[in-house]
């Protein structure tokens, strides 16, 4: 069974959602692979990975709002050693994904109408996010 790797460099500008959706098709399509899935695997601990609305941007704004009311900033954590919103962007990880599986048919992703694929950076600064897209199955149907 075929197998492709390739490692995506994602430049995030503090707190926010960047989609990768196309980004990542452009890998799938590069492939060559027809039917399959394609493993997505941010390697990082205070930024994570998630598949989520595309169409209207308040769907991420009020994601947003409600994660930073869910884990606030401010908070005495203990751990600090790279900041204030160090331990935050952790805690905020483990409760996304770092990782996500999307099948693969006629050589495209599998996302449904609405979903597109987001890396959300936890941090307040810019940081340059690596991810791994590994894509196998068969080339030909």
């Amino acid at each position: 069974m075929p197998h492709f790797q390739q490692l995506l460099r994602i430049q995030t500008n503090g707190k926010s959602l960047h989609k990768i959706t196309s980004k990542v098709a452009t890998i799938v399509a590069e492939s060559g692979i027809q039917i399959g899935m394609c493993n997505l695997f941010l390697r990082h601990t205070s930024a994570s990975l998630i598949i989520q609305e595309n169409a209207d941007p308040d769907v991420l704004e009020d994601l947003a709002n409600f994660m930073a009311k869910l884990v606030p900033d401010g908070y005495d954590y203990i751990h600090n050693a790279e900041g204030p919103d160090d331990m935050p962007a952790h805690i905020r990880s483990v409760l996304t994904h770092t990782s996500e599986q999307i099948p693969i048919n006629n050589g495209r992703l599998v996302l449904g109408t609405w979903q597109g694929i987001y890396v959300w950076e936890h941090r307040d600064r810019s940081h340059l996010r690596e991810l791994v897209v590994h894509v196998w199955g068969e080339k030909e149907r």
